[in-house]
């Protein structure tokens, strides 16, 4: 590898740490270096994880002060997630190559418009009656489940999703809301780290620089998510995500 294909991914770890913190999606950033300096497809997709598992740490850390008070929350939803998480790990292991390929600008694009209708969904569970505490409980579990199950199994988008998950069912801050999601990316990506470090087929070159990278990135990412209101933070993610779902759609 060269000296500019090592700036790439040097590049791409940090943006992808930055986009992580501030919604998730930064996959969408790095897994295209991977793929442009030449990597296979499925050794791009875990490299990636392995990768950017650091700048995960760094957004979480970066929303300390909006974590307090939510301690149980965030270990009730981290169980869920765990199990999807496994499962999307032996799913990615055993499926061909190919097929994450077809799938992942729906599954972007489907993250994507969920967060936008977020508020609208909100009020309409919010005003049903029908809607019972534990069938919302249990709708929640649900999408953790299959959250954690894709955020594993790709990654890319996976703050999206989990914050249109999450801000459907949960009622507080988005700022509040985000700070669960990013516990919740780490917990995810911790597990699939852990899988894929033993089983896939990791290139560790490229761990190694996009590593660092994306923690730097993490902390900064968070920083300015802290920052923006949630109007703006919602639509700045919508836009990124339905912008990638269809470049990725088009290739």
């Amino acid at each position: 590898m060269n000296l500019a294909e090592t700036g790439l991914l040097a590049a791409a770890g940090v943006a992808a740490g930055v986009v992580n913190a501030v919604a998730g999606g930064g996959s969408l950033i790095s897994f295209p270096a991977l793929l442009a300096v030449g990597y296979p497809a499925v050794s791009a997709n875990v490299t990636n994880t392995v990768a950017l598992w650091p700048g995960y740490i760094g957004g979480a850390l970066g929303y300390r002060a909006e974590l307090s008070g939510q301690r149980q929350r965030a270990i009730a939803f981290s169980v869920t997630s765990v199990i999807g998480a496994v499962v999307g790990c032996l799913l990615l292991l055993v499926t061909p190559e190919g097929v994450f390929h077809s799938l992942t600008p729906v599954l972007i694009a489907m993250a994507s418009l969920l967060l936008a209708v977020q508020p609208w969904l909100k009020r309409r569970l919010s005003a049903s009656e029908r809607l019972s505490r534990r069938h919302h409980r249990t709708l929640l579990h649900a999408g953790l489940l299959l959250g954690g199950i894709y955020g594993a199994y790709f990654g890319a988008g996976l703050g999206v999703m989990l914050l249109g998950i999450l801000g459907v069912f949960v009622h507080d801050h988005l700022q509040r809301v985000n700070a669960v999601r990013s516990v919740l990316s780490l917990v995810i990506n911790t597990v699939a780290f852990a899988a894929f470090a033993l089983f896939g087929p990791v290139r560790w070159y490229a761990v190694a620089v996009m590593a660092v990278a994306s923690l730097a990135g993490g902390f900064a990412g968070a920083r300015v998510a802290r920052r923006l209101s949630p109007e703006i933070l919602r639509g700045v993610i919508v836009t990124f995500g339905l912008g990638v779902a269809l470049a990725l759609g088009l290739r």
